[in-house]
C-alpha cells in the first residue's frame, strides 16, 4: 500500500477550504479523503476522522474544539461540514462517568454541537475525544482485519507490530470502547495506533499526514505479513466458467427476486422488492466452488459496521442442480423460507437483550451464494444493493486469505444481534423512500419526446429506468443526459421490439443489471400519413410490425417474466387519441395502435391473475420541446402542415387550440399519467387515461 499523500493537494485544499474552515479542517478534509478513496481501508460511509482544533465564538472568545466526521457521511467525497463541530472540553470531562447509554450519549454529544443544525457526529465521537492526539483516523482495514478476526487474532496483531500498538479486545462501539481505548493507550504512551479486535484500526499523528501515513504503514505491514502466513493455495473443485454463470443469473435471477421480495400487508402494492446486484467475477466463483467456501461463507461479517449492510450472515443454497431449473428454483424458495425461519428465531431468541421499540428488519437475506453462479447481493436500491456487493467482495476476499491457513474468528451471536438492532445503526439507514424507490421499469421507445419524459418522470420518483429503443445517437444522448443526473439508477438497453430475441435479450440485460422488472411501458410506435386509396401495402405492413407486433411480443414477453416473478407489476401502454378518434390520412396509425390498444386491454383480462395491472395513456399531439422533440411529429408534421396549409407553429396552434381547455399538451402530462397508474393510486385496470386538453369526440366509450 503506498501513501496517496501529494503535498501539492494538500495546498490546493488549504487554498480551497482554509479561509473559510481554517487550515486544521481543510487538511482533515484532504486526508479524509485519501482514506476514502481506498476500498482496502474503509467502504461507503464506514470509518471516522478527526481533529482538535479551536473555534471563536460569538463573544470573540477562542474555545477549544473537535469537528468528527458525521455518520454516514462518506470519507472518499467529504466535504468540511461533513466533520461535525463539539465543544471538546465538556465532551473529554465525559470519561469520568462508569457507564453511559446510547440514548443519553447522543443527547450530550448533541447538545455541545458548534452548530445546532449538524448532523449526528460519529458513533465514534467519544473516543476521539478522549485520545490525546491532534489528528485522529480510524479505519476498518481489510488487512487488519485479516489479523484480528482469526482464532489466534492477538497474537497475530502481537508478531505484526511488537509495542508500536495498543490490542483491545472487542468491545460494543460507542462509550465503553472510548473509554477502554483511552485506557489502554495511557498505559502505552509511546503507541503510535490501537488495533481493535474484530473492528479495525485507529491511528493519530499531530499533523494529518502523520496519522494517514501510520495507517498506511500499519497496514502495509499487516498486508505483508498476512501474504507470509496465508500462503497455502485456495482449493476451487470446479472453476466455473463466468458466462456459463452469467447465463444461469438470468435464468433464475426472476424467481430469486420474487422470492426474497417482503409481504407489504398494503392490497394495492402487496410485495416490497429488492434491487439486486449480482457478483459474478473469478474470486467470486473460486470462492463458492471451493472446498471451504460454505464453511466461510456461514460465519459472521468482518466487523460490526458492515452488519447492517449484510446482516449476521448470507443464505447459501448447497448444491444448485444446475441440470434442472425447476429443480434449481425448487431450492431456492425452500432456502429463502428456511433462512426467513431461522432469522425469525434469531430475532426472538436474542429481543431480551436489544434495544426496545425497533423495527424488525425484514426476514430475506441480504446476500446469496450460489456454486457455479457466484454471490447476489440486494437492498431497497442500486446504491443499497452496490454498497453490500462492494462489502461482500471486501469480505470474501479476507474470508479465503484466512482459509488458507488460518481458522476463522467474528462477533458472538449476542454481539451481532446488539449491533445489528441498534439505534445508532438504524439511523444510519433512515432515509425518506421515494414512491418507485424498489421498482424496475423498461421504457420502450424512449429516445422519442414522450418516452425521455416518462422516463425522467419515473426516475424523479426513485425509479430504476431502462431506457430502450433502437440502436443509435438519440439513445446514447439521453441515456448520458439521464445518467449525469440519476446515476446507477438508468440503463441504457438497444432493443428491436419487432424481434423477439432482441425483446428477449433486452429483459435479460435489465434482469442481470438489477434482478427483475415490475414495470413496463410499451411507448414504440411509429406512424404515417397516407390515404388508405394510395397506400403502399409494405408500408403498411411497416406499422403493423412496430406497432402491434412489437407491442405483443413485449406484452407476451413481460407476462413471461412477471410469471415467474411472481410478485405482480405494472403494464402501461402509451396508446393514441386516434384509438377513439381516427383522423384522414391517418388510417395506419389509427389502425395498428388500435390493435395494439386491444392486445393491451386483452393482457389487462390474462394477468390480473398473477396481480399484473395494465393500462393504456391516450395522449394527442405532443410535439417536444427544443432539446427532444417527437419523432412521430418529425415524421408526420409535413404532411400534416401541407394538408392544412400551415407552417410548425401554425400547426401546434391549432392542435392546442382544438381541445376544451386550450391547453399544451406535454411529455411530462403524458408521464404523470403513467405515473397515476404505476404508483397505484386507485385499483385500476384496463382503462384509457385521455391526456388530450378535452377532445370529446376522442373520449373512450
Amino acid at each position: 500500500m503506498q501513501s496517496r499523500w501529494s503535498q501539492e493537494e494538500a495546498d490546493q485544499f488549504l487554498s480551497r477550504y482554509g479561509s473559510e474552515w481554517g487550515e486544521d479542517l481543510a487538511l482533515r478534509t484532504y486526508s479524509a479523503r485519501l482514506l476514502g478513496a481506498d476500498s482496502n481501508l474503509v467502504l461507503h460511509g464506514g470509518g471516522n476522522t478527526s481533529v482538535k482544533t479551536s473555534t471563536t465564538n460569538l463573544l470573540g472568545d477562542a474555545v477549544p474544539a473537535i469537528f468528527v466526521k458525521a455518520s454516514g457521511h462518506d470519507l472518499a467525497t467529504i466535504e468540511p461540514e461533513g466533520h461535525a463541530g463539539l465543544e471538546l472540553n465538556y465532551l473529554q470531562q465525559l470519561r469520568k462517568l462508569r457507564e453511559l447509554n446510547d440514548d443519553v450519549m447522543v443527547k450530550e454529544i448533541r447538545s455541545r454541537l458548534l452548530d445546532y443544525r449538524s448532523p449526528n457526529p460519529s458513533i465514534e465521537t467519544l473516543v476521539h475525544a478522549f485520545l490525546p492526539a491532534k489528528f485522529i483516523d480510524h479505519t476498518h482495514a481489510d488487512a487488519i482485519l485479516g489479523l484480528t478476526n482469526q482464532v489466534e487474532g492477538k497474537e497475530l496483531v502481537k508478531a505484526a507490530f511488537g509495542d508500536e500498538v495498543v490490542i483491545i479486545d472487542y468491545v460494543k462501539p460507542g462509550f465503553e470502547l472510548a473509554r477502554a481505548t483511552a485506557e489502554a493507550v495511557e498505559e502505552v504512551p509511546d503507541a503510535k495506533a490501537a488495533v481493535w479486535m474484530l473492528h479495525g484500526l485507529v491511528t493519530w499523528g499531530e499533523t494529518a499526514r502523520e496519522a494517514y501515513e501510520t495507517t498506511i504503514q500499519l497496514v502495509t505491514r499487516a498486508e505483508e505479513y498476512l501474504a507470509q502466513r496465508l500462503a497455502s493455495p485456495f482449493q476451487v473443485a470446479v472453476s466455473t466458467e463466468i458466462d456459463k454463470a452469467k447465463e444461469r443469473w438470468n435464468t433464475v435471477a426472476p424467481t430469486l427476486r420474487g422470492l426474497l421480495a417482503e409481504p407489504s400487508g398494503n392490497l394495492d402494492r402487496p410485495y416490497l422488492p429488492l434491487i439486486l446486484k449480482p457478483l459474478i467475477s473469478r474470486r467470486a466463483l473460486d470462492f463458492v466452488d471451493s472446498d471451504t467456501g460454505r464453511e466461510l461463507a456461514l460465519t459472521p461479517p468482518l466487523t460490526s459496521d458492515h452488519l447492517i449492510r449484510t446482516k449476521s450472515y448470507p443464505l447459501w443454497i448447497d448444491a444448485p442442480d444446475w441440470g434442472d431449473l425447476s429443480r434449481v428454483e425448487s431450492q431456492l424458495r425452500e432456502s429463502v423460507v428456511r433462512y426467513r425461519t431461522d432469522y425469525e428465531a434469531y430475532v426472538k431468541r436474542n429481543s431480551d437483550s436489544g434495544e426496545k421499540g425497533l423495527k424488525t428488519f425484514d426476514s430475506a437475506p441480504r446476500v446469496v451464494m450460489m456454486p457455479g453462479l457466484g454471490v447476489i447481493c440486494s437492498g431497497k436500491d442500486i446504491h443499497e444493493a452496490k454498497i453490500c456487493a462492494d462489502v461482500t467482495a471486501h469480505t470474501l476476499d479476507i474470508k479465503a486469505k484466512i482459509g488458507r491457513g488460518g481458522v476463522y474468528r467474528g462477533m458472538s451471536e449476542g454481539e451481532l444481534f446488539l449491533m445489528e438492532y441498534r439505534g445508532l445503526q438504524h439511523a444510519k439507514l433512515r432515509q425518506d423512500e421515494p414512491l418507485l424507490r424498489r421498482q424496475v421499469a423498461i421504457v420502450t421507445g424512449a429516445a422519442g419526446a414522450i418516452g425521455a419524459g416518462i422516463c425522467k418522470g419515473l426516475l424523479e420518483q426513485g425509479c430504476h429506468v431502462a431506457v430502450t429503443d433502437l440502436p443509435g445517437t438519440r439513445l446514447d444522448s439521453l441515456v448520458e443526459q439521464l445518467s449525469d443526473q440519476f446515476g446507477p439508477r438508468v440503463i441504457g438497453v438497444a432493443i428491436d421490439v419487432t424481434d423477439r430475441e432482441s425483446v428477449s435479450e433486452g429483459f435479460n440485460s435489465v434482469a442481470s443489471e438489477w434482478g427483475g422488472v415490475d414495470l413496463l411501458i410499451v411507448n414504440a410506435g411509429i406512424a404515417l400519413v397516407s390515404s388508405l386509396e394510395e397506400m403502399e401495402l409494405e408500408a403498411f405492413r411497416g406499422l403493423e410490425r412496430v406497432n402491434i407486433e412489437g407491442t405483443l411480443l413485449m406484452l407476451s414477453e413481460a407476462g413471461r417474466r412477471f410469471r415467474r416473478q411472481g410478485i405482480g407489476g405494472d403494464i402501461v401502454l402509451i396508446s393514441t387519441k386516434n384509438v377513439f378518434a381516427p383522423g384522414a390520412q391517418f388510417g395506419a396509425y389509427s389502425a395498428t395502435k388500435a390493435g395494439a390498444h386491444q392486445l393491451a386491454r386483452i393482457a389487462s383480462l390474462e394477468l390480473a391473475e398473477i396481480g399484473v395491472r395494465v393500462n393504456m395513456v391516450a395522449p394527442d399531439a405532443v410535439f417536444g420541446d427544443d432539446d427532444r422533440k417527437s419523432g412521430l411529429w418529425a415524421e408526420v408534421g409535413p404532411g400534416r402542415m401541407k394538408a392544412r396549409g400551415l407552417d410548425e407553429k401554425s400547426l401546434r396552434e391549432y392542435y392546442w387550440t382544438r381541445n376544451l381547455l386550450k391547453s399544451t399538451v406535454t411529455a411530462e402530462h403524458v408521464s404523470n399519467a403513467v405515473l397515476f397508474f404505476v404508483t397505484r393510486r386507485t385499483p385500476t385496470s384496463g382503462v384509457t387515461i385521455p391526456v388530450d386538453g378535452g377532445l370529446p369526440d376522442a373520449t373512450p366509450r
